[in-house]
Parts: structure tokens; sequence; C-alpha cells
């Protein structure tokens, strides 16, 4: 009798605490996310169904915080990095299925599309994985958050620190479209800005594109010390497994990259990348906190995450806070809410928003990638070199 009384008790008092939500501050009484990523092309590891999992555990484990929130609704676009599917989609997104916010969005010109349909829309966007500048720049919007990363902060750390540890002569390759553009121009300024020269201008490449050998043997004859690859995904992987034939490191030409993230180390070996100084906003192995929500997420997803996975994790479990903070899904209320906020958790590390432009800053970390005889865990690809705290970040 005590036992039943006991837990009558326990009952009575959780359903007490949980939190009341006026349904009709909630769009169908609903919260509905989609995830927007290419989950088929070039930059489908980065990101894709990796990131769509772990949307939906960010959900269930808000909802399990949180009794007496709205349903939320976790849906998944293949935008197929083509700004014009993104902007399309999007558009329905918004209009036809009551969709709150769109998050991740990799692929700048995609994520600039959809960014542009948000703010006429005026609803939500949350961009995880796309990189340009232009975002919190000239394309710069009310409704538009830039999480993670961008290519600034990418370029100000890599192009930084080879730069004044004596790498002075450069030579770019970057593919002609937004992201490459831009993580160029900001790689670009870095080197320049730290003392160094580009011994030739910086090359364009089509995209998508799979053949680089012709900008290889140009790299051969200028004899830089550096070969920046600004490109990303199985390009990335395409360029790198390409410059080992070419034996350009042999050579003496270093490899500086734009982006990396652990699928394409892991799609040729960590010897391709060896010595391959990045920034990341993240990686599973950075401590015990990373490394036990990198365990929860194995078991969903049956893969170790990548950065765009647990910034999509995080980049939602802030957004669904600030709807608890707000009482709303409205979207006004959700952005005014959002703007100056501060937050730490085992992804976006010190974070802020940033009123002025909607970039949230977090800790980042300047990375070299290991020789594989160093790799003593499955995908612990990276050593950590320094940490860039938030407020130098950017």
């Amino acid at each position: 009798m005590k036992i039943s009384l006991a837990l009558t008790l326990t009952l009575i008092a959780s359903s007490s605490l949980a939190q009341k939500y006026d349904p009709a501050n909630f769009t169908d009484g609903e919260v509905r996310i989609v995830v927007m990523n290419d989950q088929t092309g070039y930059g489908a590891a980065q990101s894709g169904v990796g990131s769509v999992k772990a949307a939906q555990l960010a959900a269930q484990d808000f909802a399990k915080g949180n009794p007496g929130f709205p349903k939320i609704v976790v849906t998944t676009i293949d935008h197929q990095a083509k700004p014009d599917i993104a902007s399309a989609k999007a558009s329905e997104a918004y209009d036809r299925q009551g969709t709150d916010l769109i998050v991740d969005l990799p692929t700048s010109s995609a994520a600039l599309a959809v960014s542009d349909i948000a703010r006429q829309k005026k609803k939500l966007a949350i961009v995880v994985t796309g990189g340009t500048t232009a975002l919190t720049g000239e394309k710069c919007n009310k409704y538009t958050f830039h999480y993670a990363y961008d290519n600034y902060a990418l370029a100000n750390g890599t192009g930084t620190y080879l730069t004044k540890n004596g790498a002075k002569n450069w030579f770019i390759i970057y593919p002609n479209y937004a992201f490459g553009q831009d993580l160029e121009r900001q790689m670009r300024a870095a080197v320049l800005e730290n003392g160094g020269k580009l011994v030739a201008p910086s090359e364009a490449t089509p995209f998508p594109n799979d053949d680089f050998s012709g900008y290889l043997l140009k790299a051969q004859g200028l004899k830089p010390q550096v070969l920046g690859l600004m490109t990303s995904g199985t390009a990335l992987v395409g360029a790198v497994k390409q410059y080992n034939e070419f034996k350009l490191r042999d050579a003496g030409i270093g490899l500086a990259v734009g982006l990396l993230t652990d699928p394409e180390i892991k799609a040729l070996g960590p010897d391709a990348f060896e010595g391959a100084v990045v920034v990341e906003p993240w990686f599973w192995n950075l401590d015990a906190r990373s490394r036990a929500w990198t365990e929860r997420f194995e078991k969903v997803a049956g893969t170790k995450p990548t950065f765009p996975n647990a910034g999509v994790y995080s980049a939602v479990t802030q957004y669904l806070s600030t709807l608890k903070r707000s009482g709303t899904d409205n979207a006004d209320k959700v952005v005014a809410a959002f703007e100056g906020s501060k937050f730490s958790d085992f992804f976006a590390r010190n974070a802020s928003v940033r009123k002025e432009d909607h970039r949230v800053l977090l800790d980042l970390y300047l990375v070299k990638v290991k020789a594989a005889k160093d790799v003593k865990t499955p995908g612990d690809y990276f050593q950590l070199l320094a940490k860039i705290p938030a407020a130098r970040a950017i």
C-alpha cells in the first residue's frame, strides 16, 4: 500500500511540473522542422542522412525533457546541392507543409536561396553546414541564423597559422560557385595579411568536378610551399587522391584544406591528408562530453558523427529551447528571443548569437590530421593544435 501511494504521489508531482503551452500559439498545434541537405551527391557523407538522424534525436531528447511541449515533427528534403531545387522546395515546405524551421543547408548557393525564401515567407532558417559569409554580410536577413562556422573562421584560422609558421608561398584551387568563391577570397586575404603571397592567381574549377590533373600539373610547375584546396566532399577526396598520385607532398608542396570532415579522411585514409591543418567547429573525440554524445548518436545512426551532424543536433535543440522560452513558434517572437542569447552545449561551447547579423559565435579548434600510425582509435583523425575562443573566431 505504501508503494502504491508513493507511486501515485510521484505521478501527481511529475504531471504538475509539466509546463502548459497554449496550442493556439503553435501553428497547427505542432512544431515542424525540415532538415534540408544533399543526401545523394558530393556532400552526402558530410551531412546527409546523419543530420536527419541528429535532428530526430534532438527532438526526442527535448520532448522527453519537456513534458507538455507541442508535438515536434522532423522531416527531410534532399536539395541535391542545387539552389533552384532548394528554393522551390523551401517555398513548398513553408507554404504547404506549415514548416517552422529549415535547418542544415550545406552548399552555400542552396543556403543563400533558402535564406531568401525564409526572408520572403518570414519563417526561420538556420544554416549549419553552408559556409559563405554572405549570409551575415550582403545577404543577411532577419529570419536566417548562421550556426557552427563560416568561411572567414576557416580561413582566418588555417591561413594565419600556416603563413605565420613559414608557409609563405601559396597556390589556391577553388570550385567556381558561392562557397568556393567566398572561401578562396577569405583564405587569400588571410595569407596576404600575414605576410604570405600567391605564386599565381587562384584557379577556379568547374563545379562539380572530378578531374584536377591540369591544376595539379600547374602547381607542380609553380612549386608553392602550400597548395590550398578550397573544395569539399567527394570533390575534395578526388583532388587529394590526385595530389598524392602526383606526389606533390614529396616535392615539398604542403596541403591546406578549407573544409574537412571525417568521411573525406576515411575515404582515402589519414596518410593521404597527413599534416593538413584545418579549423573544425567540433570533432567527436574532442573531450568526454563529445565522446558521450557520439556514443548515443552511433546507436541510432550506426556511424560516428561529423561536425555538421553534431551542429544540427545543437541547432535544433537551441531552436526548441528558444520556442520554450517564447511560448510560441511565431517567427518574429522566436527571432527576438534568439537574438543576443548565450548558451553552451557539447557542440557549441561559450556560444552567443550576435544580434546585428545572426552569426552564432562559438569556440573553434585548429587541428592537424594525424598519420595513420598515430590513429589509435578508429576515426580519431585529428590532433588538437589550439582552441580558438569564440571572441577570436570571428
